[in-house]
């Protein structure tokens, strides 16, 4: 079981869950790493920790950070990123449809392996999409 997350969660239940509710979990584990980059990078006001944030977590970002990422993909994850890259989403300000399924695909991947208790996996490829490997 995660230690973040104290409800466990079936295999069976997670397949269930949409890829846009898998991405919506995926934001909000993709960020809290990104604050926690960014803190630990040493900024300190609330401005720059903000500016610094968006700048990792905007789906132009998350774009490039795929690119990185898809190669070292297993089977099983290229599934899942690719079944929410084909989700249907309205295209957001400042961003392409290319960047925004993209991004929303990311998000996907990084939600399943968190629910599947996966976070050293998580970690490993956070790193590589801020291109620390």
């Amino acid at each position: 079981m995660n230690p973040l997350f104290e409800t466990q969660i079936s295999d069976e239940k997670i397949r269930d869950l949409s890829s846009l509710g898998l991405a919506h979990i995926g934001d909000a584990v993709y960020e809290l790493l990104a604050r926690t980059r960014v803190c630990a990078e040493g900024r300190t006001t609330h401005g720059g920790l903000h500016k610094a944030t968006v700048a990792l977590v905007a789906a132009s970002a998350q774009f490039e950070a795929a690119k990185r990422v898809l190669p070292r993909l297993t089977d099983a994850e290229r599934d899942v990123y690719n079944r929410g890259r084909n989700s249907h989403v309205s295209k957001p300000r400042g961003a392409s449809f290319e960047e925004y399924h993209a991004a929303t695909a990311l998000e996907s991947l990084f939600g399943w392996l968190y629910l599947k208790g996966e976070t050293a996996r998580v970690l490993e490829l956070f790193a590589v999409c801020m291109g620390d490997e």
